[in-house]
């Protein structure tokens, strides 16, 4: 019997260090492919909100991706199985980067991960897998494939609710889900830690990375001044009504529910409800114009579910770490979908996830946050 071929994203990290040892137990005929997204670094492996997180310089940073690079070679060879570095540096850049800075630049907060999971993790790893010759791919992200009666896949939310990854993997097509598997959705952090140490992994106690972490020193609107070679122009704040409250240091420094860093004396705090790109006006308002009930979104990509033509009640989720509401979705005239909460949701983030769940905790569908209505409460 032949064993089937499988390509797993090897970053020299716990999980998907793990992930390689559990399917060669299982039988796979296991082939480690390290990307390699540097100098410009890089994708991440745990979790997609919106502050970058990284090295304080360029020069730490690729020296960090040298390490992981070296870190995915000692387990490859400790579990005995073959290792490839694979160069997606300019993938990464036109499929990620790219959408990053543009994003920022038209008054938007992106969630990078989301858009590096299904075009570069999965759709450039299964090219590059099909050309080993392997039928499946695998990675160390906490969430569980399942096929439902309907017989479309989607993801099941991990057994370990704080580790869940599947927000971040909504935007997986049905061929994606249909040739991946996850181990580790079965599993806590804490057993996956405790299994490295048994099988003798030295990255048994690595820390995980954390967020974007293509800014190596944290500062996202340096980055993208450097990247396009534009410094970012000043501008007004503004209320609701257009009346100037003083100056911004350009929109890519502010996202919607922002408070800190504004700048701004008005004798009570006051937050960003919403960027003006082409004005170049930052909106300040009250905390209370955050709050809404009616949140829509684009771009949808629909997994356990296919059919939002009426109201399906959902649970639904705005960021990463938003612990989701329960609500009521479908899909309106204009292909958009309509997402309207039980109760109010706060700062619903142009440029975010709006990703919907259904009872059992499957990803039914989800979309690019396109805004909140004017039904604020």
């Amino acid at each position: 019997m032949n064993k089937k071929k499988i390509v797993v994203g090897l970053s020299g990290g716990v999980d998907s260090s793990v992930t390689a040892c559990l399917l060669k137990e299982q039988g796979y005929e296991v082939i480690g492919v390290t990307m390699q997204i540097w100098p410009q670094d890089g994708c991440c492996e745990e979790g997609g909100g919106r502050q970058p997180v990284g090295n304080d310089s360029r020069g730490d940073a690729a020296g960090q991706a040298d390490k992981a690079i070296e870190d995915a070679r000692r387990v490859a060879q400790l579990l005995g199985i073959p290792h490839y570095v694979v160069d997606f540096r300019e993938i990464f850049r036109e499929r990620v980067i790219d959408y990053f800075v543009k994003s920022y630049r038209d008054g938007k907060t992106p969630n990078p991960c989301v858009v590096c999971n299904r075009r570069v993790k999965w759709e450039a790893l299964m090219e590059k897998g099909a050309q080993m010759g392997a039928q499946y791919v695998a990675t160390g992200h906490y969430a569980r494939i399942v096929q439902l009666a309907n017989g479309r896949y989607s993801l099941k939310q991990a057994a370990s609710a704080s580790k869940d990854q599947t927000y971040a993997l909504y935007n997986l097509t049905q061929e994606q889900l249909s040739r991946t598997i996850m181990p580790l959705g079965e599993y806590t952090k804490e057993e996956v830690r405790q299994l490295a140490v048994q099988i003798g992994l030295a990255v048994a106690d690595k820390p995980d990375s954390q967020e974007i972490c293509f800014i190596p020193d944290k500062d996202y609107a340096s980055f993208i001044e450097r990247y396009t070679k534009e410094a970012s122009k000043p501008g007004h704040y503004v209320d609701a009504g257009g009346r100037i409250l003083g100056e911004h240091r350009g929109i890519i420094r502010y996202t919607v529910g922002q408070r800190k860093g504004l700048g701004l004396a008005v004798g009570r705090p006051v937050f960003v409800t919403g960027i003006r790109p082409r004005e170049n006006e930052v909106v300040i308002g009250e905390a209370e114009d955050l709050m809404t009930r009616t949140v829509l979104a684009d771009r949808i990509n629909y997994m356990a579910l296919e059919d939002f033509s009426q109201p399906v009640p959902v649970t639904a989720k705005i960021r990463y770490n938003h612990r989701g509401e329960q609500a009521m979705a479908r899909v309106d005239a204009d292909g958009r979908l309509v997402c309207i909460f039980d109760k109010p949701v706060r700062a619903a983030t142009p440029g975010q996830s709006l990703v919907l769940y259904t009872p059992d905790g499957c990803v039914a569908a989800g979309g690019v946050i396109l805004g909140q209505t004017e039904d604020r409460m």
